[in-house]
Formats: structure tokens, C-alpha cells, sequence
């Protein structure tokens, strides 16, 4: 069922997508994983063998840049609870939130058919209502989570291209 607002949402979503997979679709585990500072959000395996993420206490500049692995748990972290928020159990949270290592291509893929999936379902209605609008937001209409969702995606996607930049011209 075709509707206006969804379809404008899809096609910023797909223009998002583009810009993301030109990022990230031939990235490799050696780049995921190098650090662009000595001091840098990073992501380190866990003692039951899960891939845990650093967690700033504040936003300044001073925590570091984000290396593409952290990024790619960001983009895990916020897509799985926007997904479970609005449309599973609403259980998850940022603690039990992995990062699943080498298989990221297939953890942030499996994230993004779910997210089209939920949105193939849905009509003007149900975008204008906040029932749906749970994280990162509340009482706003769930077109408002959507649109949040691609420019997070779109910000993310940016910052990878800056460390695949960096990355390609380092000097180790």
C-alpha cells in the first residue's frame, strides 16, 4: 500500500543507504578495527567472547574519534533499539547491545532488511501516530523517528568516509 509520507521517508532513506554502502560495503576488518588516535572509541572482546563498546561519559572532543568499528556498533546499537522499541519486546538497551566482530557486514545487513520490513508496513497513519515512536524519541510522530533514522544513518556514513580517507593515506 502505497502512501506519500512513507515513500518520501524511503527514498531519503535510500539516498542515506547509497551514501552509507559506498562506505561500507567492500570494508575490510583490518580497517574496522585501526584506531585513528591514540586515544579513540574503540570496541575490545568481552571475556564470554562478545565484542563490547567503549562508552563515553560526555561528548567532548577530548574522548577521541570513534574508530569504524565503534561506528559500526553505533549504527548496531541505535538500529537495534529503534527495531525493538518501536516493534519487538522493547527489552533492549545499550549493555546487551554486541558487536558481532567479523561478521558485521552481515549483523548491519540483517538491521537494515529489518528496518525496510517494519516500514513496508506501514501507511501515513501509522507514521503520523506516536504509538510506534517509543526511542530515541516519545510523543512525536513516528515519521519523526524515521527521518531520525536517516540522518543518523547519513552522519555515520560520513564519518566512515573520513576514516577510510585517513585510513588509506596513514603513515604506521
Amino acid at each position: 500500500m502505497p502512501t506519500e509520507k512513507r515513500d518520501l521517508l524511503l527514498r531519503q532513506f535510500e539516498t542515506a543507504s547509497t551514501l552509507f554502502h559506498f562506505h561500507f560495503d567492500d570494508l575490510t576488518f583490518a580497517e574496522v578495527m585501526w584506531r585513528p588516535a591514540r586515544i579513540a572509541m574503540h570496541v575490545k572482546p568481552g571475556e564470554d567472547g562478545d565484542w563490547t563498546a567503549d562508552w563515553p561519559e560526555s561528548e567532548a572532543y577530548e574522548v577521541g574519534p570513534p574508530s569504524a568499528a565503534w561506528i559500526i556498533w553505533h549504527i548496531t546499537y541505535w538500529w537495534t533499539m529503534v527495531l525493538d522499541h518501536s516493534f519487538g519486546a522493547g527489552t533492549a538497551s545499550r549493555e546487551n547491545i554486541a558487536w558481532s566482530g567479523e561478521g558485521f557486514q552481515t549483523q548491519i545487513r540483517e538491521l537494515e532488511q529489518g528496518w525496510l520490513g517494519a516500514l513496508e508496513g506501514l501507511d501515513d497513519t501509522a507514521l503520523d501516530s506516536n504509538r510506534l515512536a517509543v526511542w530515541p524519541m516519545s510523543g512525536r510522530p513516528f515519521a519523526d523517528v524515521v527521518g531520525w533514522v536517516n540522518i543518523e544513518l547519513t552522519k555515520n556514513s560520513a564519518e566512515l568516509g573520513l576514516l577510510r580517507f585517513l585510513y588509506a593515506v596513514r603513515e604506521d
